[in-house]
């Protein structure tokens, strides 16, 4: 006889070196997470065998009915076509309402990943309380309780997203693509080979103005502009002085 996990967790959570407030915390957030998946993986679960196995029953005994009413009509009991017809017809519908419950309801997804989120949150809290794994440079379960609320905390969150969000994936949504679509809903002898998806062919760039030449100065702007240097002046040559006359003597 198993024990329960929760029976067996507490008394581990009651002795541990931290206050009554966390080890009120790890009962709500960790310990009762792991009972609620491990009740979640117990109700799928019968349901994901009672349709497995009603699936495979039904594919196995549809074809041997349907392989019987190809014998001799004499050799068969009175009304068999009859029986033979509501009987297939039972179990091909039986078959199909089957697999349309497991795919509505995502059973085997469910199954295999509320199994998976149990494991990993186990796994995480006894790493925890034996300070192995990732848990074994810390040297007690006070400094490594942040730690461990937040990968119990990650851990939820990873499910969380592959349930409702269909994980990451779903936030990138792929364009609706009209010629590849239409191309795939047409007759063979209408496909279009080798369909080339047109793509906005990008814009090229403007080529960079070629700058304006420098005109040739005239020849008259460079005359005006060029003075001619003044010569010098030449100074006035000085007369000679006239010598005077001497005067007359009486």
């Amino acid at each position: 006889m198993t024990t329960k996990y929760s029976d067996l967790i507490e008394p581990i959570i009651k002795n541990l070196d931290i206050d009554d407030t966390k080890k009120n915390i790890l009962r709500g957030r960790f310990l009762n997470e792991v009972v609620l998946y491990d009740d979640k993986i117990i109700s799928v679960k019968k349901w994901y065998n009672f349709f497995r196995f009603t699936i495979t029953i039904g594919s196995i005994l549809l074809p041997a009915l349907l392989s019987v009413g190809q014998m001799d009509p004499n050799k068969l009991p009175k009304n068999f076509d009859q029986i033979s017809y509501w009987g297939s017809w039972i179990l091909s519908l039986t078959v199909t309402v089957s697999n349309g419950f497991l795919q509505l309801f995502s059973l085997d997804k469910n199954y295999y990943m509320y199994t998976l989120v149990s494991e990993n949150l186990k796994t995480e809290g006894w790493q925890y309380f034996q300070l192995s794994g990732k848990y074994e440079d810390v040297p007690n379960h006070h400094t490594g309780y942040k730690h461990f609320c937040k990968s119990i905390e990650s851990i939820k969150r990873k499910q969380i997203e592959q349930e409702y969000a269909g994980g990451k994936a779903a936030d990138k949504k792929k364009k609706f693509d009209f010629d590849k679509n239409l191309n795939d809903t047409l007759p063979k002898q209408y496909k279009i080979k080798d369909l080339e998806i047109s793509k906005p062919e990008p814009e090229p760039e403007p080529e960079p103005e070629p700058e304006p030449e420098p005109e040739p100065e005239s020849e008259t702007e460079t005359d005006s502009e060029t003075e001619p240097e003044p010569k010098p002046k030449s100074e006035p040559k000085s007369k000679p002085k006239s010598e005077p006359k001497p005067e007359p003597k009486p």
